[in-house]
């Protein structure tokens, strides 16, 4: 088994707002105290087998905003532990306040970068990778500063274990068109796609977000789906 990459400190820069507006009292309250709880050490490997031991099944979400998708699929799902990875504080915030109005204990997140994260995690660590409606840092120049990156997507497919499944969600064509051609050739992953209504209809499982529903990118959502071979 491959093992993970140790920690690069300092390697990468991240980019985008790492905050938004001041934090409620009850939110500063909940990043200090179950936030901390709930994190993991940055130089720990990060094995959701360890953190949330006794689930069945293990479910990864990269960037997961205000956190609706996250906390919905974890209630939705309570014998799947949910690792969620966000570096805007505001939405670890919003995924912390979920965590305890609905007495869930099957979600450990944290604010980081998740290309440092998961770098660290196993192999064969999880069932189901999401990735969102990332930043699409939609000119040219910025394409370097999406998650989708070749070495990114060998990470991604050495997470799953055979037969899991990646799902990459994007609303922006410059998006679609940078992270697909990478995926379809990154080795372990295969596409899943039989034609148009297996990328473009909402998955039977999704949780529609309201960004989502915003409709503020360029194109209708797509839905990248792929399976470790």
């Amino acid at each position: 088994m491959t093992q993970a990459s140790p920690p690069r400190p300092g390697a990468r820069r991240l980019y985008g707002r790492a905050k938004g507006h001041p934090l409620t009292a009850r939110q500063q309250a909940l990043v200090d105290g179950l936030g901390a709880a709930l994190a993991w050490p940055d130089d720990a490997p990060a094995d959701p087998a360890a953190l949330l031991p006794g689930c069945a099944q293990y479910a990864l979400e990269i960037g997961f905003g205000a956190a609706e998708h996250l906390i919905g699929q974890a209630q939705r799902h309570p014998g799947t532990g949910f690792i969620g990875i966000e570096p805007f504080l505001n939405g670890v915030a919003k995924a912390l306040a979920g965590i305890e109005d609905h007495g869930l204990t099957n979600v450990r997140v944290k604010r980081a970068d998740a290309r440092d994260e998961i770098e660290r995690m196993p192999d064969g660590a999880f069932d189901r990778i999401y990735l969102l409606f990332p930043d699409p840092w939609p000119k040219t120049r910025h394409a370097k500063r999406r998650f989708v990156q070749p070495d990114t997507a060998r990470h991604l497919a050495r997470l799953l274990r055979p037969g899991g499944l990646l799902r990459v969600a994007t609303d922006v064509r410059a998006y679609a068109d940078h992270a697909l051609p990478i995926l379809l050739e990154t080795p372990g992953l295969q596409w899943r796609a039989d034609g148009p209504d297996s990328w473009r209809d909402n998955p039977p499982d999704h949780i529609i977000t309201r960004y989502q529903s915003k409709h503020l990118g360029d194109i209708e959502p797509v839905f990248m789906e792929f399976e470790r071979v």
